[in-house]
């Protein structure tokens, strides 16, 4: 499966890319995160708690940021598992500046196998989709400043 993203971000680029290169901060946005635990140099080890049409799992795995060119660009590889299956991921995240704010171009190649594949490919990709929007709008809350959410 592959995915094209574009969201618009409430902050400059280089703190954009700061937090999206941060564990305790992608331990917060990321949906059903429960623990980010930096292993090495640019690799975490993730436990998230994710579930959708009917299929609930815990799955446990590595991310690993490479190709880093900061503030510009990233690439992300992941690679999970847990009891619905597998999932591996790559996925280009660009960064350019977009008036006050940045805009992250994310394009992602994704394998999932096991029983979270047999729910079929558009209900995968709508997953991965909500997956995706609830972790930009999340990072967006934790990029806004106080001032401008009171």
């Amino acid at each position: 499966m592959h995915l094209h993203l574009i969201y618009q971000l409430p902050a400059p680029r280089e703190r954009v890319f700061a937090a999206m290169t941060d564990p305790a901060v992608l331990q917060r946005c990321i949906p059903g995160c429960e623990q980010m635990i930096k292993d090495g140099e640019d690799s975490y080890e993730a436990h998230l708690q994710v579930g959708f049409a009917g299929l609930k799992g815990k799955y446990r795995g590595r991310a690993r940021v490479e190709d880093r060119r900061p503030p510009e660009s990233y690439t992300l590889t992941v690679d999970g598992k847990g009891a619905p299956g597998f999932v591996r991921a790559t996925s280009r995240m660009c960064l350019g500046e977009k008036g006050e704010g940045t805009e992250v171009i994310c394009d992602a190649d994704v394998q999932i196998g096991g029983v979270i594949a047999a729910v079929g490919s558009r209900l995968l990709d709508a997953a991965a989709r909500k997956m995706a929007d609830d972790f930009f709008r999340a990072l967006s809350r934790e990029l806004t400043p106080m001032s401008a959410a009171q």
